[in-house]
Order: C-alpha cells, then sequence, then structure tokens
C-alpha cells in the first residue's frame, strides 16, 4: 500500500451501515483519520456508481507534506470483482507522480502508463478475479465477514503476485459513535506486516494498518 495505499479538519462521515450487503457495489463515503510520515492527516474512502453498471472506489490522504489519490474503477457480477482502470496521483514535497492503469477484459491484459518505469508498463496477462490494491480491500471486507478464503491474486504496477490474508482475532471499534466488534486480518511478508480490521455491513475496512520497516501507516474510520 504506501503511495499505493493510500487528508488538518476531519470531514464528516457519512455511513448507511444498516443498508449495506456484504458485497462492493453500494454507495459509501466515510471520513477517515491517519497517521502517515509521523503527522496526522485526514483522509476519506468513497464508493460511487460510475453509470453502466461500474462503480468508482477512492482513497484520499492528505495532510501538511502529502496529497495522495488513489481511484479504481470497477464492477461487480454474481460476486466477482473486476477492475477496469485506475488512478495512482501522489505529492510528497515537492515530488509528484501520477500513474495510470488499464485492465482490458476483452483482450486480457492490463497496462500501466505515466510514471512507471517501461519494465511496470506490462502488458500482464489478466486471470478471472484478478484485482488492484483497492478492490483488494473490499475483497477482504467482504470475504472475512463471510469466513471465505482470503486468498488473492493482485495485478499493479506492472506485476502480478498472490496474496494471502489470516484471521487474528476480534476487537472492539468505534464506528459511527457505536461499538461494533471487528474481525481483524493480517498479511505478513518480510519486514511488511498489514492489518485490516472489517466489520459487517461496511464495504471496505474501517483500519488499515501497515508497517513496512520503520515506517507506518494508520488509517482508521473517524469516530
Amino acid at each position: 500500500m504506501t503511495k499505493t495505499f493510500l487528508r488538518g479538519a476531519v470531514l464528516a462521515a457519512s455511513l448507511a451501515l444498516a443498508a449495506l450487503p456484504a458485497f462492493a457495489a453500494q454507495p459509501f463515503n466515510a471520513a477517515y483519520q491517519a497517521d502517515y510520515m509521523g503527522m496526522k492527516a485526514t483522509g476519506r474512502m468513497a464508493i460511487e456508481s460510475a453509470g453502466n453498471g461500474q462503480w468508482r472506489y477512492t482513497l484520499e490522504i492528505r495532510n501538511q507534506l502529502a496529497d495522495l489519490v488513489q481511484t479504481t474503477v470497477f464492477d461487480e457480477a454474481d460476486g466477482v470483482l473486476r477492475p477496469l482502470s485506475g488512478s495512482d496521483s501522489n505529492k510528497l514535497l515537492i515530488k509528484k507522480s501520477n500513474k495510470k492503469a488499464t485492465y482490458d477484459w476483452s483482450r486480457g491484459v492490463a497496462t500501466w502508463s505515466g510514471d512507471v518505469k517501461p519494465d511496470r508498463a506490462g502488458p500482464i496477462k489478466l486471470q478471472k478475479g484478478d484485482l488492484d490494491a483497492l478492490l483488494v480491500n473490499i475483497a477482504i471486507a467482504r470475504d472475512a465477514v463471510a469466513g471465505k478464503p482470503l486468498r488473492y491474486r493482485l495485478v499493479e504496477n506492472g506485476k502480478a503476485r498472490d496474496l494471502t490474508y489470516s484471521i487474528a482475532g476480534k476487537e472492539n471499534v468505534t464506528v459511527g459513535g457505536k461499538s461494533q466488534q471487528a474481525t481483524k486480518v493480517v498479511s505478513t511478508s518480510g519486514d511488511k506486516k498489514v492489518t485490516l480490521w472489517v466489520v459487517p455491513g461496511v464495504p471496505v475496512p474501517v483500519r488499515i494498518m501497515q508497517v513496512n520497516g520503520g515506517d507506518t501507516i494508520d488509517l482508521r474510520i473517524a469516530q
């Protein structure tokens, strides 16, 4: 996640928890609080209609040092999430980066453009069920609650790799002013550890924490 993972007044959250089923394709908009680069930040996660049966999932994080926005346009059929396009824009002090992803399912390949190295431009051959990083968040929020296996193939930044997560117990969290029991999900690879908290009725994790060496990013839904 780092740059692909990831905005000081907190935005007002808009949650419709009871109305949200376990799959992703329903509107959602909530404010998040974040610790990023050792500083407080504000964030937002939103799922909104993009028309023609497509949906747009946006993740934003902003503070005095950084402005990060990641967006994925996707569709969903019979429980299968399918990325169609994506963008990853970040400004860190004076450095800027903009990347775009295209998932061409008619040709069965994914490609990347913008600020990408030639060996990360693709094409990468797509398989049914392939996800990008944002859609992994949605899939985990859905599958952990449903008790399904937490194994995914991530296709991003010119590479494809397998991800496996495990359940690490339950923990109480506050969502929309109410205490709820969250399922804690963990993945560890080398010195990188990603922990996500999910609750029934919320289509994205209510908290995501990544520890990568000495760097920590902690994003949690605003109370």
